[in-house]
Order: structure tokens, then sequence, then C-alpha cells
């Protein structure tokens, strides 16, 4: 049996009963944040290292803000501020900052700042928060300390949801409240666990994936087609969203966390539609197992320091989100008894596919490479993505230059099937022609 997670949405239909209880909590989440926030800046300033979860969580329990929420949603809250800390730790882009204040500032008619105040955050529940009545699509969700004004029938939210047809909520494990500003009003996200039976693969043959920049993935197949899927989408919003951020007067104010949202959703609905896309031309191609490029490390040299790709390429490089995209990648193979395997990326940018040949100098502008061995010319990135397929530092691999068919046909290197990323519909083929010749 395979192990899967759904998150369904989910609309509340007694909205009107309990969204004072919701925006309570959400509010308590945002105190509980900036606490917690304000306490890793001072650890950090004062030793240079940042307090993971468990540290936060046995120096503020006792802490009444703590108390504003149930013991788990505050430690939800606490994670994803430890989370934040350590992506921006990690991070190699001059771009990125520590996680701010959560607060709203609110404005006159003249611009002048009237005051300010908590935003409403997202509030998970956990199994020992949550009630579920599945036969009336009821959950009641427990309060904090703090909230529990009634008697104790009243010490619980409960909370009528609808989804959407055909939807059985079951096996719940969280409940996420999340509040929508564009709409004013709370909705839910319901997190079912469900079994199903492990798929078989559709076939036995092999892709591969190569990740980039301006061609996010390149991917070919045994059955000598090929794909690429364009970056550009991407590209844009890296440059619009950062510049419309900086012009915000606060940088953690209500329209640059709007922006941030807005931004990371987008790139999320990039990331999954992709996958879905490449794992459905995967079936359709009787593929049972996808090698992606292990770019583990692609950010640094041989000496471990930084790379050095240009003003644009280090922009473009470190806002490269390829371990994400693969774990959405092998989640959505799985469900269709794909198995997703990394594997070494090293010289498969720089070695024929057809021949085996290697040399730097053969790849002579980016989209073009030419061999001069066997005389062939092909787009770089899906000879990248055919050297992966072949794992060719796989010593084991018993398919190799040696034993490829040498009048197999090449045109399918030069002539990849293109997509593009349309916001509203997903990915849309485009036919991209590239000269055999240089």
């Amino acid at each position: 049996m395979l192990e899967v997670h759904r998150t369904h949405r989910a609309k509340i239909r007694n909205h009107s009963q309990v969204a004072d209880s919701f925006d309570r909590h959400g509010w308590s989440a945002s105190k509980l944040w900036n606490v917690a926030n304000y306490y890793s800046r001072e650890v950090w300033e004062g030793t240079g290292e940042i307090p993971d979860h468990e540290e936060l969580k046995d120096e503020l329990k006792t802490h009444t803000k703590y108390k504003g929420l149930h013991s788990q949603s505050s430690q939800r809250v606490l994670e994803e501020l430890a989370e934040a800390f350590n992506s921006w730790y990690n991070s190699d882009d001059d771009r990125d900052n520590p996680p701010g204040y959560r607060k709203q500032n609110y404005y006159d008619d003249q611009d002048r700042r009237v005051h300010e105040e908590h935003p409403r955050s997202t509030v998970t529940w956990k199994q020992n928060g949550i009630r579920h009545d599945t036969k009336n699509n009821r959950v009641r969700l427990s309060k904090g300390a703090n909230h529990k004004e009634h008697p104790r029938a009243w010490e619980y939210i409960l909370v009528e949801y609808k989804t959407r047809p055909g939807v059985e909520v079951d096996n719940l494990q969280q409940v996420r409240a999340v509040y929508d500003q564009q709409n004013e009003r709370w909705e839910l996200h319901l997190v079912c666990k469900d079994e199903i039976e492990t798929p078989t693969a559709p076939g036995n043959e092999t892709a591969g994936v190569d990740l980039g920049i301006c061609n996010f993935a390149a991917v070919a197949y045994s059955t000598e087609e090929a794909d690429l899927y364009l970056g550009n989408r991407l590209k844009q919003d890296g440059y619009y969203f950062p510049k419309e951020i900086a012009n915000c007067d606060d940088s953690s104010g209500e329209r640059a966390t709007r922006l941030h949202a807005k931004w990371s959703e987008r790139r999320t609905h990039f990331f999954h539609s992709l996958a879905k896309h490449i794992v459905q031309r995967c079936i359709e191609k009787d593929v049972g197992r996808i090698n992606v490029g292990d770019l583990e490390g692609v950010r640094e040299d041989e000496n471990g320091d930084s790379k050095n790709w240009g003003q644009h390429g280090n922009l473009d490089l470190h806002g490269w989100a390829f371990d994400r995209f693969t774990n959405i990648l092998e989640y959505k193979a799985k469900v269709e008894g794909i198995e997703v395997v990394e594997v070494s990326e090293r010289d498969t940018s720089k070695t024929c596919c057809v021949c085996g040949r290697e040399d730097e100098s053969q790849r002579v502008e980016r989209g073009l490479y030419v061999c001069e061995e066997c005389d062939a010319a092909f787009n770089a990135d899906v000879n990248g993505a055919e050297n992966i397929r072949l794992n060719i530092n796989d010593e084991s691999n018993s398919e190799s230059w040696d034993n490829l068919d040498e009048d197999r046909s090449t045109g399918w290197l030069a002539q990849p099937g293109v997509y593009l990323y349309d916001l509203s519909c997903g990915f849309q083929p485009q036919r991209e022609v590239v000269d055999c010749k240089p």
C-alpha cells in the first residue's frame, strides 16, 4: 500500500458564528510568531546560532502568547519560524532577509501611517486538537487556553464545512484555517491521509530530466523524443516581484506580504503544473523510471566557494528551487507507480550523448551543442537530459555508447517539443526548430 496525503479546500458554512474565534486565534498566531522572532534574533546576535523549534518551545511554552493557541498549534508556529530562519541562513541569495515581524500598517488619505495591528495568520490544528464528525461535515477545533472564556461545552470552535462535489474527507490529519484577504473570510484546508494500492509502473522505459534556468526542464525519453519546458515565467516573476516589494514603504507591511504570498503561489502552481505534465507524458511513453540530475552543490565550486555567474546569473541561480520541484515530481510520479532517482550530473552537459566525446568547448553557445567527433549538432539541454537518462556516470550501467544503435535518429535531439507555461491553462506546446549545423 502507498500512503499519500491530500489537501482539500473547504468553505465554512457557519462563517458568521466562528469568524470572531478564528480572528482571535489568527491574531494570537501572529503575536506568538513575533515573540519567537524577537527571541531568535537575540540568540542569533548573541551567539551566531539560530535556535531550532525545540529550543523555541522550551523557552516559550510558559509564555502567555504560547497559550493563545492549542499547544500543537503553537508548536507549528514555532516550527514554521525555525524553518524560515534556516531557509534564510542557508540561502546564498543576497536579496534574502531574515523572517520579518507580522504586522499590518494602516494609512490615512495623506498616506500617513495611522496605526498598525497584527494580521490574521494561518492556524494549524493537528490530530490532538481535532474532533471530526464525518456524517455531518463538521469539525471541532480546540481553543487556546487564553480563549476558553465559556463553560467547558464552549472550549472549542465547531465548524461546519462544505467541500467540492465528490470529495470525501476521511482520516483527517490536520486542519488549517487560512484567511482569504481578498474575500475577507476564512476557509479550511483539510489534510487527509489515504492508503492506495501501489500502482503498477506504466512500463519499463527510462526518462532523463535535466533542470536549468532558461529552460527549466529538458526531458529525454528512450523513444527518441524530447521535451523542453521554458522557465521564462519564473524569470519574469523573479524580476517583477522583488522590484514591487522593494517599492513598498514597509517591507513587512500588508502590500509586501500580499506580494510575497502571490509570488509564492505562482511559483508553486508552476512547479505542480510542470510535474503533472511531465508525469503524464511519461505515462504516455511507458516510462517506469525517471532519472533526475542531482544538483547538490551546484551553487559552489570545487573549493566550496559560491560560483559567480554574473549579476543576473547569480539572481537566477540562487532563486532556483530545483530541490523543491524534485520533491513535487517524486510525489506525483510515485502515485502513478513511477520511480524517481537522482543520478550524478557530472560532465553530462559537456559530453556528447551520441559518441561520448567530452569537451567543454563543444557547447558553442547557450542552447547549441556541436560535436566535432561525430559532426552532430543539437539542443544542449536535451543532450544533458539524454546523458542523465543514460546515467553515463554509473559504471554498472549496461546502456552505453558501445551498444547504442549507430544508425539511430538524432533529429529529435535538435528538434524537441517545446512547452510554454500559461497561467490559465498550464503548459501548451510550441514548435522550436534548431538547425542541425551551426
